[in-house]
């Protein structure tokens, strides 16, 4: 278990010339560095992402494949576009049949960025093809949208033969390149789940079909606190992580622990939404099983529960408050002196 956890966090990142980087090496070079990779939540490289400098906002986060797509700078500045205009065009179901891309208006809408040589893919596209159904049959307007990254168009053809849903056509490389473009695709399989504004709900669907199978939180608005498990760890990697372990042995402990957190997690969630940015932390309670177990292992945490911690596995860090009683008071003000630069991280 401790294995396939170190596989899920990645240790190493490649560069283009096929140099391996370790992420320890990082911190060598200084905490801005590190903040800067947290900040635009980087999980590999290389990476190109362009920025307003008026306003310090993200205009685009795939600059690899802008500058690729458009190399003479024609669609400079390059900000981002409605999901309706950047889907415009036919879209193919496996039948053969073709429809516009208007038949998606109205609908909640799930980008799913997947590839038939991804095994990981296979097995969600086997969870998601089910929970699509489950979804249709109780009368939810919902579709699901396949943006190939398979590399030929025979394995195209195969792997949508499985699918019931539609797709933007393979020899449509613009329009799937611009799809990425537009949410910054990292890494497959990645589902983001749109409402019918085409406004994004959650990059995570992935992680909410695994653990919603029945479907009964559709269209999965994020949790401001979640429960750690196999599906969700990789979100650890994502940026700083505030998570309280806890001893699920006790009846009820988990849920009071997320009550306990939810109220601060919503504070600093609405308060960088209203400056249209990332939170800048994400929020975890941990009960006891194999996945907190190897967690524990890997960042090399004392067994003391409850335990509150904040991860940053990009930095290599950790910072730990081991008190008898975990209070609201105590968990904001951890929060508070980590967004303030005042704790000392100890090394993962």
């Amino acid at each position: 278990m401790a294995g396939a956890l170190t596989d899920v966090l990645g240790e190493v990142l490649v560069a283009a010339d096929g140099e391996e980087v370790a992420v320890s090496a990082l911190a060598a070079r200084g905490g801005s560095l590190l903040k800067l990779w947290n900040k635009y939540r980087v999980s590999n490289i290389p990476s190109l992402i362009f920025i307003d400098a008026s306003t310090g906002k993200v205009v685009c986060r795939n600059g690899l494949l802008v500058i690729r797509d458009d190399p003479e700078g024609l669609e400079f500045p390059w900000g981002p576009k409605p999901f309706s205009e950047v889907v415009a065009g036919p879209l193919l179901r496996n039948n053969g049949q073709t429809l516009d891309s208007s038949a998606l208006e109205g609908s909640h809408v799930g980008v799913y960025f997947s590839a038939h040589w991804c095994p990981p893919c296979r097995s969600l596209t086997r969870v998601l093809v089910e929970s699509y159904r489950k979804i249709k049959e109780a009368g939810q307007k919902f579709e699901i949208l396949f943006v190939s990254a398979d590399r030929s168009e025979d394995s195209f053809k195969q792997y949508f033969s499985e699918m019931p849903w539609l797709a933007v056509p393979y020899a449509d490389e613009a329009r799937r390149s611009r799809l990425n473009r537009l949410y910054g695709i990292q890494g497959i399989p990645t589902l983001i789940v749109l409402d019918p504004k085409g406004e994004v709900i959650t990059r995570q669907g992935r992680v909410e079909v695994l653990n919603d199978v029945e479907c009964h939180e559709f269209p999965w608005h994020p949790k401001p606190v979640l429960e750690l498990t196999d599906s969700n760890a990789v979100q650890l990697n994502e940026g700083p992580c505030l998570v309280l372990f806890v001893d699920s042995e006790d009846d009820g402990e988990s849920e009071a622990a997320k009550q306990l957190i939810q109220p601060i997690a919503e504070k600093i969630i609405a308060k960088y939404k209203a400056k249209e940015e990332e939170a800048p932390l994400l929020f975890f309670v941990a009960g006891e099983d194999d996945m907190t177990d190897s967690l524990r292992d890997y960042t090399n945490l004392p067994e003391a529960a409850p335990l509150l911690t904040i991860l940053d596995m990009s930095a290599r860090a950790k910072y730990v408050m081991d008190v008898e009683e975990i209070t609201p008071e105590i968990v904001e003000a951890f929060v508070s002196d980590f967004l303030a630069d005042k704790l000392k991280p100890e090394p993962i």
